[in-house]
Formats: C-alpha cells, structure tokens, sequence
C-alpha cells in the first residue's frame, strides 16, 4: 500500500512540475533566445516570411530555413506559438518544435529570427478556432471561422530576438 501511495505521490510531483499555467516571464531583450540559439550564420541568411512564401510555392516542404520578421502575435495561454507580419497583410504562423519551449508575451512587437523547417498547409475550421481560443477572440470572431485556411506553417526548434 505505501508503495502504491508513493508512486501517486510521485506521479503528482512530475505532473505539477511539468506543467505551465502561462508563458514564461521575460522581457524578450535583443540577443534572448528561445529554444537552441541561432547561429550568425542563419541570422545572416534569413529571409523574409513573403520570401519563404514564394519559395514554397515550388516546393512543399522546407526541411531547413531561417527566417526574420516581425513578432504581432504571441499565445497568451502559453507562449507556444508566435505569428509574424508578412509585408501582404497575412500572417505567418509559427509553433514550437516538439513542444519543447515557450516564449514570452513581452515578445510581441519584437524583431525575431527563426531557425526551423517550414511547409505550407491547410489548417481545418476545428483548428482555427481553437487557435482563435487561445488568442482571447470573441465568440463572435471564433464562430465567423467557417473555412479552412491555406498557409504558411513554421516549425520553429530557435527563435533570437534581434531588434
């Protein structure tokens, strides 16, 4: 019986300190990096997220790239996912490779660099709204999401504040 009551125990204890309850706290300075650090070497090939939208467009699936932009969004639930400005008005949407890490809301605003692979995807109506969930929409903006939508996707495993 101890036994069985120490293994609860420690099944609680693992739980408790894996889980998150918001993004983590930072001020999101230029030179943080969360994740891996990115290289000089990615920070100065990176290209655009229009860039790499074009180059999607001959291939599916970019195994390796890095990319800049501006931070205008962050999830406030927990920081696991950023967008960024494209110079078309869209969004490029970023989520953190394997769930590994999380950033800061002090991030929005913020000049970035991602390292990560990137593909274009269509996201379903179920999705969207979950992600519109998290951003704090209203009802309203959740509910007006009857499409799917075709994007960009990044998999971010580094993103380093630049600016």
């Amino acid at each position: 019986m101890k036994n069985i009551l120490f293994a609860f125990v420690l099944i609680g204890l693992s739980v408790s300190a894996f889980a998150q309850s918001g993004p983590p706290a930072g001020d999101a300075k230029v030179g943080e990096f969360y994740g891996q650090d990115v290289s000089a070497k990615a920070i100065k090939k990176a290209i655009s997220p229009d860039e790499l939208n074009k180059e999607l467009k001959s291939t599916p699936k970019i195994a390796k790239t890095s990319v800049k932009g501006k931070v205008t969004g962050v999830c406030p639930k927990k920081g696991c996912w950023v967008s960024l400005a494209t110079d078309s008005g869209d969004t490029f949407f970023v989520k953190m490779k394997d769930y590994a890490f999380f950033v800061p809301t002090a991030l929005e605003g913020k000049t970035v660099v991602l390292e990560g692979s990137a593909e274009s995807k269509t996201t379903s109506v179920k999705e969207l709204q979950h992600y519109a969930e998290d951003a704090k929409k209203s009802q309203a903006e959740i509910d007006a999401i009857k499409e799917p939508k075709t994007e960009t996707r990044f998999l971010a495993s580094a993103i380093k504040v630049v600016e």
